[in-house]
């Protein structure tokens, strides 16, 4: 029994010591940031000048040192993969420039072309339409600069001939003819390769006018990356105009009828500094070498939330302190109230981001954006507590010394307001006559803090609302997790550009004409093997079943049977192929598919290659990337070495892991954080809510943006890494609120909380969901795709600050049981205290 003492005793010890720890952690940090609070304040020049003169000096070099990133298989295809290593290996054996003749022959990187799909009108045929192709080619053969081309075609929209057993053609909707381009590696000829592609779009625009009974399609190397860098060009009007509509919005939610009090010259500096540190951002991300790509885009957005949310806190902070205090005093506790809270999670986005910019990120994109995210958030927060901390203490000060918040002039005696007329009473009342006697914070009558206190938060807690929201949360649940089990990739490069660029409409039609069949495949054999063999022979024909081939060896076989020649040992089948099969006009483009050696008198194939075409459906790009997990496992099974190569593989190949790698590790790094100061923090189920409730906003966000037909491509991944600090951005001081208050019911610490944070929460996700509207007028794939996740990401966060968490609070714990005890205990004794004075001193009873 002694036992069970002692070990109780020494837990409660235990937990003693732990909570005081807690409290001394958090004391000191309240401390540090009321002392910044007091040295900015005292120093406001200061602070005012040094981000300004750091703006001035890095944004010049944005406009000096713009440089954009014209490689778009470095940004969006994963940097280490296996196709990558596939890819030198068979250059290695068959370089570039030993087949630039033949069809198909260009299987290792596509180098410089262009492609033009014709196609007849609904109901033609394009067989029927021979001369107007045959100008259109003789056009593109006859044009200047252009260096040694062959054609590739293929026809689109095929109908057979009925009963026809050789397959003969009736029609054909679409043709599509490629032509490549001689560059060798060389600088001069990939200049002269350019214009030709600039010359070649030019000529495909006039043909298109001047051939109306035809419409083409035309695509060149360049155009990917054209069109992708058209998103950033169309949004730049765009962002400007949501610029101006989150500056209207923050005027607007930081004023109130009260002119002394009302702060809608913050709200506009508030998003100025966020302005002005987003510039210097990119000025470091551009002297450090870095190069613009479209995907950026997202940043200005993504800074803009988690700078905005500081800004709107410190206001609300400002609104909680006494107005007794001197102005200096007020800043120092609004440090001390904001601060830790926007310390910590600024601490968590560059955690989140930093993981994404981390060695294990394998796309370049995801990676460069992280990086210049992590210089954001550091200037962001620099940003807030010095520049934007100077125009609170200006404006502290100004309200101190009575002056109006918008024109700056003394504001009038209520005697001398009362002898004027009613609109001037509007404009310089200070709200003093609307003021009740008993009412101690004329903030309060800011109007959001008003509709919170006076309407939403007893509509909230209304136990006839509660069933609703529960159904609610319930439907939320359903949908993101029905979309979680519907989560596709996204390797098509299309999700990218810009929606009404040539290079979307000709993959459109390509996939609608000519995705029957998959792009052409490399199959390489890079080891020394038995051909003549029977059972290499059987080996070889195993596995390209299924597959159209178009192979030296089959055509060989072929060569053999029909001349009823015996090739069935080395010799034989190596002089015959050497010195009859490969001599024949018809044959000789095979010579560049196979490799010999010699050694001594005897010749060798060390190397060959075949071509592989897979009947697909209209998910191309599905079952291509089906066909290469099928391919690459038999390459290690079998006794046949080979790889499978195509230029699409580097885009494909493992994709969705390298995709959804960044997330996985932001989230984990946010999680190790909040669990390793689980026990630091001043009460452990603040960090159970927050993780519990990010999760669920996160998983939603993931669910809801796959059943809005968004992949997981580039910039959803980004958008997903920002969904869990922007909740975290807004939950977290709602939550940690809600477990350190003392009121006697959980009913009434939430609308604590509400009261507290509220305001903020509101004013932030509604400038930051107004300020995404613009994006939905830009005609890019990228910035819809940047649409959609951002305005579920605003949605979900607001969706659980202000329905979800205030009703299922009051049903979990923390229970605020032991502060009703507490009170009681206090109670009670301050009345045995009374009747102690009583007792002593009868003759006072009326005074006591």
């Amino acid at each position: 029994m002694c036992f069970l003492t002692n070990g109780a005793g020494a837990s409660a010890g235990w937990l003693g010591r732990r909570r005081m720890l807690r409290q001394a952690i958090h004391r000191g940090l309240q401390s540090f940031c009321h002392q910044l609070g007091l040295f900015v304040s005292r120093h406001p020049v200061f602070f005012l000048t040094v981000p300004a003169v750091l703006t001035i000096i890095f944004g010049f070099s944005v406009l000096s040192r713009f440089q954009p990133e014209t490689d778009l298989e470095i940004l969006v295809a994963p940097s280490h993969s296996l196709a990558k290593i596939e890819r030198s290996l068979a250059n290695s054996l068959f370089p570039l420039d030993r087949a630039k003749s033949q069809l198909y022959s260009d299987l290792h990187t596509p180098g410089r072309y262009g492609r033009v799909i014709l196609l007849s009108k609904p109901g033609g045929n394009i067989l029927h339409q021979a001369e107007g192709l045959l100008q259109i080619h003789r056009a593109v053969l006859e044009m200047k600069d252009g260096r040694t081309s062959f054609i590739g075609h293929q026809l689109g929209g095929v109908m057979e001939l009925p009963n026809s057993k050789d397959q003969r053609v009736k029609s054909a909707r679409a043709i599509q003819i490629t032509y490549y381009l001689q560059t060798y590696h060389s600088a001069a000829q990939d200049l002269i390769g350019e214009k030709w592609e600039n010359e070649f779009c030019n000529l495909m625009h006039k043909l298109r006018l001047s051939h109306e009974d035809l419409q083409l399609y035309s695509l060149a190397s360049f155009s990917l990356w054209r069109d992708f860098h058209k998103s950033s060009i169309l949004a730049r009007g765009k962002i400007l105009v949501s610029l101006m509509l989150i500056l209207v919005t923050a005027i607007f939610s930081s004023s109130m009828k009260d002119c002394l009090r009302s702060k809608p010259f913050l709200g506009l500096l508030g998003v100025l500094t966020i302005c002005i540190s987003s510039v210097t951002a990119a000025g470091i991300f551009f002297i450090t070498d870095g190069k613009y790509n479209s995907t950026l885009l997202g940043i200005p957005f993504f800074a803009m939330g988690h700078g905005t949310k500081g800004v709107f806190e410190l206001l609300s902070g400002w609104r909680r302190t006494r107005e007794n205090l001197p102005f200096k005093d007020r800043v120092a506790d609004a440090y001390s109230d904001v601060m830790v809270s926007y310390t910590m999670t600024s601490f968590l986005y560059f955690i989140a981001f930093g993981m994404g910019a981390s060695p294990f990120t394998n796309i370049e994109a995801v990676k460069v954006f992280c990086q210049n995210m992590c210089i954001s958030i550091l200037l962001n927060y620099f940003y807030i507590f010095s520049f934007f901390g100077s125009c609170l203490v200006f404006a502290g000060q100004l309200e101190q010394n009575r002056y109006h918040s918008i024109f700056c002039c003394k504001i009038p005696s209520a005697e001398y307001l009362e002898r004027k007329p009613v609109w001037f009473q509007t404009m310089m009342s200070d709200g003093h006559q609307h003021s009740s006697h008993h009412e101690t914070d004329r903030y309060q009558n800011h109007f959001i803090q008003h509709f919170l206190r006076e309407h939403y938060n007893e509509w909230i807690t209304n136990i006839y609302v509660k069933p609703f929201v529960v159904i609610l949360y319930l439907i939320y649940a359903s949908f993101s997790f029905m979309g979680c089990l519907q989560i596709s990739d996204g390797a098509n490069i299309i999700n990218l550009l810009s929606s009404d660029s040539p290079s979307v409409s000709y993959a459109v039609i390509q996939q609608k004409y000519f995705s029957n069949y998959s792009p052409v495949i490399g199959f390489y054999i890079y080891e020394p093997l038995e051909y003549w063999n029977g059972t290499v022979q059987d080996d070889l024909k195993k596995l390209s079943e299924g597959f159209t081939t178009l192979s030296w060896l089959q055509q060989y076989y072929q060569y053999l049977r029909a001349g009823n020649i015996s090739a069935t040992n080395k010799s034989d089948f190596i002089s015959i192929l050497q010195n009859s099969f490969l001599r024949k006009p018809e044959f000789q483009h095979f010579k560049n598919d196979i490799i010999f050696s010699k050694a001594g008198y005897e010749n060798n194939i060390i190397a060959s290659r075949m071509y592989l075409v897979a009947r697909t459906s209209e998910k191309t790009q599905r079952d291509v990337i089906e066909l290469l997990e099928k391919l690459r496992p038999l390459s290690l099974k079998q006794s046949i070495k080979f790889i499978v190569f195509n230029p699409t593989f580097v885009f494909m190949d493992q994709y969705s892991l390298s995709v959804t790698m960044p997330v996985l590790i932001s989230s984990f790094g946010i999680l190790l954080v909040l669990l390793l100061t689980f026990f630091l923090v001043i009460h452990p189920l603040g960090n159970f809510w927050l993780i519990i409730t990010v999760t669920s906003i996160e998983l939603g966000v993931l669910g809801l943006m796959t059943l809005w037909s968004v992949d997981m491509d580039c910039i959803s991944v980004l958008c997903l890494i920002y969904t869990l600090n922007f909740s975290i951005d807004h939950c977290a001081p709602l939550l940690y609120t809600f477990v350190l208050a003392t009121e006697h019911t959980r009913t009434q610490c939430i609308k604590s909380s509400l009261q507290e944070h509220g305001t903020a929460i509101l004013q932030n996700v509604t400038s930051f969901l107004i300020g995404l509207v613009p994006l939905l007028f830009v005609p890019s794939n990228l910035t819809f795709t940047l649409f959609k996740c951002l305005l579920l990401t605003g949605s979900c966060t607001l969706l659980h600050c202000v329905v979800i968490l205030p009703v299922f609070l009051t049903f979990f714990p923390p229970s605020k049981k032991h502060h009703k005890k507490k009170k009681r205990a206090k109670r009670r004794e301050r009345e045995e205290i009374e009747c102690i004075e009583i007792q002593e001193n009868p003759d006072h009873v009326t005074a006591v």
